[in-house]
């Protein structure tokens, strides 16, 4: 049987999990409406469907048939992380954790390095997917 699935959670062990269970399409319901109907045919016709964004790290995972990679970041770079997806600014960021704001920045680079992201946004997504903030 082949099975598409529309659903709010892009968490990376989610979606992990459903192609273990052999969901053959992943729609993000942020996604639907450009999404499902490709990811219908796709589905259809033998292939696998995941809604863009789905991390690389996932589809790898699934291939490779092991489990996700640990959470690169050490204690001080997860909560930075949160704060930046919060909003917070790089010195609001030093207030908040009682740093400098040399030392957040150096916090916030080195993080973006581990992760290779390259911008805010992609950030924000990250720490949505491992369950850092909700959307």
């Amino acid at each position: 049987m082949q099975v598409v699935l529309l659903t709010m959670y892009e968490d990376d062990a989610y979606v992990l999990e459903a192609l273990r269970a052999g969901i053959r399409g992943y729609v993000l319901k942020a996604q639907a409406a450009s999404d499902l109907i490709a990811a219908i045919r796709e589905v259809l016709r033998g292939a696998v469907y995941l809604s863009p964004g789905i991390s690389e790290a996932v589809i790898n995972a699934y291939m490779a048939k092991t489990e996700l990679p640990p959470d690169p970041l050490t204690d001080r770079e997860r909560q930075v992380l949160q704060l930046v997806a919060e909003g917070n600014t790089t010195k609001q960021i030093a207030q908040i954790l009682g740093v400098s704001v040399k030392t957040a920045e150096s916090h916030r680079t080195r993080m973006m390095q581990k992760l290779a992201i390259h911008e805010t946004a992609s950030l924000v997504r990250y720490a949505i997917r491992r369950g850092f903030i909700k959307a």
